[in-house]
């Protein structure tokens, strides 16, 4: 067994020996055996040197037990770097396997209710004018003011969209509208109601201009029938193209429509006080406040992103 030896001296010289504290007793010194009075003036005197030798073994294998331990020590390192690592890449593939889940999700309930609606449509419109012909006449008014009202209704939905989103969904309804402003938690978020409420008025048309004759009702079931598709195209275009909800396809490179993408990604950046807050006709609300420069940006962005 390897040891090492260390040697420490000291000496003890004039005035070195503390005084005796207060309240204690001290034996004279003719009172002390002679060897002891030798010693002690031997040291009042420094005549005298005291040596200590200090021996310290220590083994020569705890530098083999440091280079283990530090061995050790970037072994455990390397562990909890893979085991952060492993955990970040599970938490990533676990994150990347939930969006996917929501994505089909919202996409079978948009593609249910698309068709759904779509077939409900096109059933409604050519049984009502099946069963107003049946008396051999063609309702050419009746026809006219029912498409011409469709047409009206969608365009005019754009309007009360931009209307409602500021006045309404900013203000009062923010409660509501907010989860579309937040990371969306699940498949669907709470301002997806809006859709439900909408579709409540357009029901409503649809049914009483499908059972009633005449040209008010065909009004109303042309109202309801502009809804319902303006309705459908803020689904697709709104959730799918800009929020990515579900997969498009190549409507995604519609120019127009990857514009109109732009610019409502400029609303949830708030770069111009929310403006846009109507879909459709989003771009030039952005080129109205001044923002040409910022859409152009966007859109080249959107178009590098899906290289």
């Amino acid at each position: 067994m390897a040891a090492r030896i260390s040697v420490g001296s000291f000496r003890v010289g004039k005035g070195q020996i503390q005084g005796p504290k207060q309240m204690t007793t001290v034996t004279p010194i003719w009172q002390l055996s002679p060897a002891i009075r030798r010693s002690f003036v031997g040291l009042r005197l420094g005549r005298k040197q005291k040596l200590s030798i200090c021996f310290a073994v220590e083994e020569s294998e705890s530098l083999a037990v440091d280079a283990e331990v530090e061995e050790g020590s970037q072994d455990n390192e390397k562990r909890i770097i893979a085991s952060f690592t492993e955990t970040g890449g599970n938490r990533g593939e676990e994150r990347m396997a939930r969006k996917k889940t929501e994505r089909f999700t919202y996409l079978i309930a948009a593609v249910m209710s698309s068709f759904g609606i779509t077939s409900m449509a096109v059933f409604a419109v050519y049984s009502r004018f099946a069963w107003q012909m049946e008396g051999g006449e063609i309702p050419l008014s009746e026809m006219l003011g029912t498409f011409s009202l469709a047409f009206g209704a969608a365009v005019g939905m754009e309007y009360w969209a931009r209307w409602a989103h500021e006045s309404l969904w900013h203000d009062s309804l923010w409660h509501m509208h907010e989860s579309h402003h937040k990371a969306r938690e699940g498949a669907f978020e709470l301002n997806d109601v809006f859709a439900i409420i909408n579709a409540v008025p357009a029901i409503a048309l649809l049914a009483y201009g499908f059972f009633h004759k005449g040209l008010f009702p065909g009004l109303c079931f042309g109202a309801g029938l502009g809804i319902t598709v303006f309705g459908m195209a803020y689904m697709f275009v709104h959730d799918g193209l800009v929020h990515k909800r579900f997969p498009v396809g190549p409507v995604a490179n519609v120019p127009y429509l990857r514009k109109v993408a732009a610019a409502h990604q400029l609303h949830h950046m708030e770069k111009f006080n929310g403006v846009p807050f109507g879909l459709f006709l989003g771009p030039q609300e952005v080129e109205e406040v001044g923002g040409t420069e910022e859409l152009e940006k966007e859109i080249n962005r959107r178009i590098k992103s899906s290289s």
